[in-house]
């Protein structure tokens, strides 16, 4: 029986096209899901659409169309993103698919036949970007969202439903310390644990229908629906099948089986810190529900200035821009080795530019050019033995620890030393004065460039198969890898 490994990205909400950040975000999920199966795990790779929430029904009510038609026209867009971007997602998940509305009310019966959930009348500082409540210490200089600098907070004063979350102080830090690798990167789990350490308060998980009724009915009360965050998180059980009638894939790989190690891993921006590593591991607790196993947090793309690039604040780049005029492997690229794994990267045009053109074209696509030319001329070829060649066949520990970049970074330094081998060993020069030992250093080459092509398998799907088809073929392409671009 093969291990299994869960993945999932957060759900973008759908109220603007997809942006930078999310493509990032799905990429390095796709990365990890890649490697995985390659080293033989059965595997779940989830990705969706957040549909429900005040943000939705506020664009939609602007754009002047009915809410389900707004999310629908929009949840395509995410839809067709996966496939331009060469996301080998196993399953996509709507928030107002029934399957997944099935397992939120499941989820919401079952925290309050546990004592989870209660009704209380609240007043609270509001922000609707994000969709939740903001203490004082949240606020900038001006008293607004640090995230949403443009728009004012909302005073709410309602009686709504709220979650226990001051219950699971103890549990969480209990957690944390008997799972210290939780929350990846450690400076990240340092911040998660210094905020629950620092009190946590019942926090409110519905919303009047009356003032806003775009979202899941609560159950058993007509006059509220479920707060966006409380019904998306769900999601990540929903996807399995958990409390909607059918959960063989929520117990083939999201429990515990036998005495494997289970491995549920979620991505998130750190924006999501609180949402994934806190209130959601609290929500399942109190369902009594295993928790996950690994946080993988994010840092964020800035635009110039270092200021965050978001849909919100008007600064964001669209990937199919990108992938239009550089192909998707160029963007994956950039975002995988250019980007850091985990802190704050800066994303302009001139530096993708200037990446494009010394990272791949003239070197990976230079370095497979030269190699192919010489050995296509010389008749040099890999044997059938050379061929059979695999390179995630045990675990890297650069990537059992989500940090890409890096191994993305040691792969060319690989491309970087083939072509030092090239310039000092001269096997073009070599050729016409010692035959045999040109053949010996450009089979060398050629033996190296399968292995980077097989090791970028999992980051550049299409470059990487592009490349090992033509050694098999013994051709050189007939036009560049990646065209220079001024």
């Amino acid at each position: 029986m093969k291990k299994t490994f869960y993945l999932t990205t957060t759900l973008p909400y759908v109220n603007a096209d997809p942006h930078i950040g999310f493509a990032m975000e799905i990429i390095r999920g796709d990365v990890i899901a890649r490697y995985k199966r390659y080293l033989g795990y059965e595997v779940f790779f989830n990705t969706g659409t957040d549909e429900h929430g005040q943000k939705l029904f506020e664009a939609a009510k602007e754009a002047g169309i009915d809410t389900q038609k707004y999310v629908d026209q929009n949840a395509i867009k995410f839809i067709d993103l996966m496939q331009s971007l060469n996301i080998s997602n196993d399953t996509f998940i709507r928030t107002t698919e029934e399957r997944h509305i099935k397992s939120a009310l499941a989820i919401w019966n079952k925290c309050k036949e546990n004592g989870f959930i209660y009704k209380k009348n609240y007043a609270v500082k509001y922000c609707v970007g994000c969709e939740l409540e903001k203490q004082d210490s949240e606020l900038n200089e001006n008293g607004r969202c640090e995230l949403h600098p443009n728009r004012d907070l909302e005073i709410r004063e309602e009686e709504n439903y709220f979650f226990a979350f001051s219950k699971f102080e103890s549990e969480l830090t209990n957690y944390y310390e008997n799972n210290p690798n939780f929350v990846v990167p450690d400076f990240r789990f340092n911040e998660i644990k210094s905020f629950v350490k620092n009190g946590l308060q019942d926090f409110s998980i519905s919303r009047l229908k009356s003032k806003m009724n775009w979202g899941i009915p609560v159950p058993g009360d007509e006059e509220h629906v479920m707060y966006v965050w409380f019904d998306a998180l769900t999601n990540y059980i929903s996807t399995l099948g958990w409390g909607s009638g059918d959960e063989s894939n929520f117990e083939k790989f999201w429990l515990q089986k036998d005495n494997e190690r289970r491995e549920v891993v979620q991505y998130c921006g750190k924006d999501n810190l609180r949402q994934q590593s806190a209130i959601w591991q609290a929500m399942l607790m109190a369902a009594g529900i295993p928790n996950s196993t690994n946080i993988i947090i994010d840092g964020f793309i800035t635009g110039e200035g270092g200021v965050k690039m978001s849909k919100s604040l008007g600064n964001a780049i669209d990937p199919l821009d990108i992938i239009n005029e550089y192909g998707v492997d160029a963007l994956r690229y950039f975002l995988l080795k250019e980007v850091s794994s985990f802190e704050d990267s800066p994303f302009t045009i001139e530096r993708f530019k200037e990446s494009y053109n010394s990272g791949l074209v003239n070197g990976l696509g230079n370095l497979t050019s030269r190699i192919l030319t010489m050995s296509s001329n010389y008749g040099v070829t890999l044997s059938e033995e050379d061929l059979k060649m695999r390179y995630y066949t045990d675990p890297v520990p650069e990537l059992e620890g989500f940090d890409i970049c890096k191994h993305m970074n040691n792969i060319w330094v690989n491309i970087s030393n083939l072509n030092k081998f090239i310039q000092e060993q001269e096997p073009f020069k070599k050729i016409k004065i010692n035959k045999e030992e040109a053949e010996k250093d450009v089979h060398y080459l050629l033996y190296h460039l399968f292995g980077i092509a097989l090791a970028l398998e999992p980051m550049m799907p299409e470059t990487s198969l592009k490349i090992q088809e033509l050694i098999k073929e013994n051709k050189k392409p007939e036009e560049p890898l990646f065209p220079r671009k001024d």
